[in-house]
């Protein structure tokens, strides 16, 4: 018979919705959730039921979901990051894994491994390398500290795509936040061309010429869809680039550019 892996995700938006879902569908977990939203009165209601209809146990807080869980996924805000990994070094237990797939500095992961490893859970890094939706549990997952391997063969088994890369953590966050500096900046840099170009009408004239420059590359199509990104995901995006700016100013880098493109991706997001 198979064994049941208990699992939780801290943190019930778009990502932790879709991997409760996914990973339900193995019919190999028992999933809690959790979310501080769970206690909102007039959001929480309508998230708790989400919960309960996909099956996931939803937990009264964190440390309830992790109660019982072999992996901890962590799926909050940036900014919550740190913060989020220090009440967990209260509440997991010796052998229990805090899987952290946050978009956030390499040195705040550093900092959130000393605090769960030193409360002898292990903690493991995650790096999401695209965006969640479509490929679902399937998106590539870098993974680093010395549990990588581990936490890779247990999750990759549930249908995941998780590649250990390193044993230090920070590193597999460095690849990602040294990748978003360049994707992130063209969707930026898109936008504005492609909105100035529409102001003059001189798209057609602008588009043909980047064709010419960069004949594998169809501009049109690549504003409008780095458009939408941006519209649709703009406010997560400016603070994964901010996680950005803190990574290469630790470096004593000027943090000038991601902050700049920080700041365009926060403008073009759609407010509705």
């Amino acid at each position: 018979m198979t064994q049941t892996i208990p699992l939780a995700i801290i943190g019930f938006g778009e990502v932790g919705k879709i991997f409760a879902r996914e990973l339900l569908a193995s019919g190999r977990v028992a999933m809690a959730a959790y979310d501080v939203l769970f206690d909102d009165a007039q959001k929480g209601p309508a998230m708790q039921a989400a919960a309960k209809d996909m099956g996931v146990r939803v937990a009264s807080s964190a440390a309830d979901a992790a109660r019982d869980a072999r992996i901890v996924i962590s799926a909050v805000t940036a900014n919550a990051v740190a913060d989020v990994a220090g009440q967990a070094a209260g509440y997991l237990h010796q052998g229990q894994m805090f899987f952290d797939i946050n978009s956030a500095s390499p040195v705040t992961k550093k900092n959130a491994a000393a605090l769960v490893n030193a409360a002898h859970a292990k903690y493991v890094e995650g790096a999401v390398m695209a965006p969640v939706p479509g490929p679902g549990i399937k998106v590539p997952i870098l993974a680093g500290g010395p549990a990588a391997e581990e936490a890779a063969a247990i999750l990759n088994g549930l249908g995941m795509n998780v590649t250990p890369v390193t044993t230090e953590p920070g590193r597999a966050s460095a690849m990602k936040l040294c990748r978003s500096i360049v994707i992130k900046g063209l969707e930026a840099i898109m936008v504005d061309c492609a909105a100035a170009a529409r102001q003059w009408g001189v798209e057609d004239e602008v588009f043909a010429s980047l064709d010419a420059s960069y004949p594998s590359i169809d501009f049109r199509q690549l504003a409008e869809t780095m458009g939408g990104r941006v519209r649709q995901h703009g406010v997560r995006r400016a603070a994964e680039m901010r996680e950005a700016a803190m990574m290469v100013e630790d470096l004593g880098m000027n943090p000038g550019l991601c902050s700049a493109i920080a700041d365009a991706q926060q403008r073009g997001a759609d407010k509705k």
